[in-house]
């Protein structure tokens, strides 16, 4: 018997029939995340069902020598839940419960399935939401956000999903199970908990979940402004944030973005735009208007066109329902499209875009652009038909130069959606090979077999015996837990 299934006939035994999917045609359900380029049949699922399940898993295939990959909603977008074709993929979409809503010390406790959203609903009778919201936050789970570090429309003023994370208990590639923080604001000693968000699933599995609260502001508005050019708009955002005026989001779109949205879900942004800004402000009554009145006059010197304020949260959800949407409405206009992640200083927009739209038509496609203005995170969409011949293939080739324009302008190959399957090519741009082997001295410390998510994040499968010898770790043939106990 093959050894995947000595390891399923186990699983099954312990977990029972019901957690374990052997068969063919369901394994093929979860070959890809949300970046469908890239697709890997698992050889075996496990649905757990608990923190326990996913121990019990881990350690089965610690013993076998399988790699695993934890995978929760599927949405990222870096191939970073991509399966193991010779490994198990352990999903984490049924651990949904919210244990606790601790207001008094602004604190949730969630496991890894728990939707985006659902915090801030569980959250919202007590005053309190959680801050982090990827586009996807109706459907993306919590243990992915950890993984991937996710951003959202509201980083610019908030932070990442990092500055909302107080406790991990994290299932080690080991199969033990670690406290790390808790609901304390920090603890003494190595930011270990800093490290595993977003590790990628490389160093454990996060089963339980503490997280911060953020009070709800007294104020939101939400306006929107339309512009006859990109360069305009990005000029616009550059004079709101050095006025010194922080909004809790700033978001562009492009016309082409613009024409998705609106055949996807009606927005009503203004006839004609080259290109929109959708602002939000928060905070106290009086500092919220100030800062309208300042945003809206930055607007107008630099050629707005028509400026909306939403009178109610019915309009400032149709607002936001157009950028939120904006990946998946491009399938309106395209029948294939890839999405990319880049970060460049806000100064560089205007260059760029310009940049990318030279780009595009050297490669012959179209490229919708969509991005958190405020903090320069870029996310072209580069759109393509795989059914004409090339095209697809030109596709890709653009996507990578747009990553390399991002590096060129001191900038990073990625803002939110990590490195995964996806990006490893790109690192070695990034970093050297000191630097490559110096992070991966951390993984062996946490995973010396490689089993944990292999072959995402590093550009070579790197085990942990071969880095080189003057950073190599002294392991010996005894594998050791994080503790150093054998």
């Amino acid at each position: 018997m093959a050894e995947i299934d000595i390891l399923a006939q186990q699983l099954r035994s312990a977990l029972g029939d019901g957690a374990v999917i052997s068969d063919w045609q369901r394994r093929r359900t979860y070959e890809c995340d949300g970046l469908a380029q890239y697709k890997v049949t698992p050889a075996l699922v496990v649905v757990a069902e608990n923190a326990e399940q996913i121990a019990e898993t881990v350690r089965a295939c610690d013993q076998a020598s399988v790699p695993f990959v934890a995978r929760g909603s599927g949405t990222g977008l870096s191939g970073g839940a991509l399966p193991h074709a010779d490994g198990v993929l352990i999903v984490t979409s049924k651990l949904r419960r919210i244990h606790e809503i601790d207001w008094v010390n602004l604190r949730a406790v969630v496991e890894p399935g728990v939707i985006n959203l659902d915090v801030t609903k569980a959250a919202t009778p007590y005053g309190y939401y959680y801050a982090p919201d990827p586009s996807s936050q109706q459907v993306c789970s919590l243990g992915g956000n950890v993984a991937e570090n996710s951003g959202g429309a509201h980083c610019l003023k908030y932070g990442f999903t990092t500055n909302h994370i107080t406790g991990i208990e994290l299932i080690t590639p080991r199969g033990e199970k670690v406290q790390l923080g808790g609901k304390a604001p920090d603890v003494p000693g190595y930011d270990l908990l800093g490290v595993v968000v977003g590790s990628e699933g490389t160093l454990g599995i996060a089963t339980e979940i503490t997280l911060r609260l953020t009070r709800s502001p007294e104020t939101v508005r939400t306006l929107l402004a339309g512009f006859s050019s990109t360069d305009d708009a990005g000029a616009a955002v550059s004079a709101i944030i050095g006025a010194g005026v922080i909004p809790a989001a700033i978001e562009m779109m492009d016309a082409l973005a613009i024409e998705a949205a609106e055949a996807a879900v009606h927005c009503g942004y203004p006839a004609g735009a080259q290109a929109v800004l959708v602002v939000e402000l928060d905070g106290p009554a009086i500092e919220v208007a100030h800062a309208v009145d300042e945003v809206q006059r930055h607007c107008r010197e630099h050629g707005s066109e028509e400026i909306r304020i939403a009178k109610d949260d019915g309009e400032r959800a149709l607002i936001w329902r157009g950028r939120k949407s904006a990946f998946a409405a491009v399938g309106r206009i395209s029948p294939d499209y890839i999405v990319q992640d880049g970060v460049i200083p806000r100064t560089a927009l205007p260059e760029v875009l310009q940049r990318i739209r030279d780009l595009a038509q050297a490669h012959g496609v179209r490229v919708a652009n969509v991005f958190h203005a405020g903090d320069g995170n870029l996310h072209p969409l580069v759109l393509f038909d795989d059914a004409i011949e090339g095209q697809a293939e030109r596709a890709e080739q653009l996507s990578g130069e747009i990553v390399t324009l991002c590096i060129e302008f001191g900038g990073s190959i990625t803002g939110e959606h990590g490195v995964g399957a996806d990006k490893v090519k790109y690192m070695q741009l990034m970093f050297t090979d000191d630097d490559l082997d110096t992070m991966q001295l951390v993984r062996c410390a946490f995973d010396p077999d490689g089993l944990s998510n292999p072959g995402k994040v590093f550009p070579t499968p790197r085990m942990c015996g071969e880095a080189p010898r003057r950073h190599r770790v002294a392991l010996d043939s005894q594998k050791t837990d994080l503790t150093g106990r054998p």
